[in-house]
């Protein structure tokens, strides 16, 4: 018996020393940047809800001028667009970064406000396009581009407005209303269909061309195939498509051989500032029709307000004041996350709009963890790593949140400390 606890006893010495110099050798977790992190979290306790919460994953993406939007796409790099200066359209551009966040190429596109790749590797990106050689008119236009990874991109195809939407055929130009047409969003789905979201003045309905605001889908030749003509388009519903502001699609990067997601249902937010709308990120639902093909309508099934399952919901009346944009995870998570510009914030929700994520599995709490973060802080500057001002694009890979944060130049990273390895 003496023996067999002289024999324990030396092996916690020994695993004791094994553990102390293990974290000599991989260095300690705290650090002045870590305690910065968590100091900077435990400003506000709402952030850290039962201990799970996002947070800061570095490097950020820094000094990039107004960036606008943010795509990691199937190919992995990163892409982020940016407004160098506001004032004109010729100097935005694509900016491409790798894992590490270093910059490989950039691109001028004119106008450039969003971007997304299918899975071919095809990329496109908003902007806008000159209708003639004096440049003094132009309009909204969706550049299809190939071999973008590569640094030596080629321009394939671009859908230009009024042109690409097969209900103008026989319309003319309509001047001033037909230049303040701006194509909002892009996504693709598994097939590589394109949803091009839209905004304009004109939402007359029971005419011969669509309303401007909606959303016109393309398939992956870059034809005009349909249009979101339910939703509706110069009113606050459930299925409203008044400004459009951000889309996003269940099919988004990391490419996968099967299990991607074949839903041609669509999220929304509504930036609209116009109209006092009640709803402004919206489920969308697509069912197929043998007379009207493919319906979009609204998903009643996020009025399900289950308070003992959650205690904020998307669906809540007037929950945002100005959404920027909207990401679906297409990973099993399953959740949605919508940037608000107003409330300096980004908004995470379940796939059943409730707000926040899964509880862990051994957690006392049963309902929603609410993890939604932002606020431009006591200074309002918004600098601090929990912190946003003026956030525009969202999207995610990886586990990984992407975000502009506009107001403070720089594209931020964030994870559930759940997810930590």
């Amino acid at each position: 018996m003496y023996q067999v606890k002289k024999t324990f006893f030396l092996l916690t010495i020994a695993s004791s020393l094994l553990l102390v110099n293990a974290c000599f050798l991989i260095g300690s977790k705290k650090n002045s940047t870590v305690d910065d992190v968590f100091k900077q979290g435990a400003i506000d306790p709402n952030l850290v809800p039962d201990n799970v919460s996002y947070v800061p994953l570095y490097p950020f993406i820094n000094n990039v001028r107004n960036p606008l939007d943010v795509f990691v796409g199937y190919d992995e790099f990163i892409y982020v667009l940016v407004d160098n200066d506001e004032s004109i359209i010729d100097d935005n551009e694509v900016l491409m970064f790798d894992q590490k966040a270093q910059l490989v190429y950039r691109l001028n596109i004119a106008g450039a406000t969003d971007i997304t790749q299918d899975r071919r590797l095809h990329t496109y990106i908003a902007g806008r396009f000159y209708t003639d050689a004096s440049r003094a008119t132009n309009l909204a236009a969706v550049y299809h581009l190939s071999n973008l990874a590569a640094g030596a991109p080629q321009f394939i195809d671009t859908l230009k407005h009024y042109i690409c939407d097969e209900s103008r055929n026989n319309t003319s130009f309509r001047g001033a209303d037909d230049v303040a047409v701006q194509f909002t969003g892009l996504a693709t789905l598994f097939d590589n269909t394109l949803y091009v979201s839209r905004t304009g003045p004109r939402n007359e309905l029971g005419g011969i061309a669509r309303p401007d605001n909606g959303v016109l889908i393309f398939d992956a030749a870059g034809t005009n195939i349909g249009f979101t003509s339910q939703l509706t388009p110069n009113q606050s519903s459930l299925k409203s498509s008044v400004g459009i502001s951000g889309i996003a699609t269940l099919a988004a990067p990391p490419q996968r051989l099967s299990g991607i997601s074949t839903s041609k249902n669509m999220f929304i937010c509504l930036g609209e500032q116009s109209q006092n709308l009640e709803y402004r990120a919206l489920s969308i639902v697509a069912t197929e029709d043998p007379d009207q093909g493919t319906i979009y309508g609204e998903n009643a099934s996020f009025l399900n307000f289950d308070f003992s399952k959650a205690n904020r919901f998307m669906y809540e009346s007037f929950r945002f004041q100005k959404p920027e944009d909207i990401f679906a995870a297409p990973d099993a998570t399953g959740y949605i996350f919508v940037t608000d510009s107003r409330k300096d914030s980004v908004f995470v929700f379940s796939n059943n709009g409730f707000e926040g994520v899964n509880p862990p599995a051994n957690s006392p709490v049963k309902k929603q963890l609410i993890v939604s973060f932002g606020g431009s802080g006591a200074d309002g500057n918004g600098s601090g790593p929990f912190n946003l001002k003026d956030p525009t694009g969202v999207c995610y890979n990886n586990r990984t949140i992407f975000v502009c944060d506009k107001g403070n130049n720089r594209v931020c990273r964030y994870r559930l400390n759940t997810d930590l390895q």
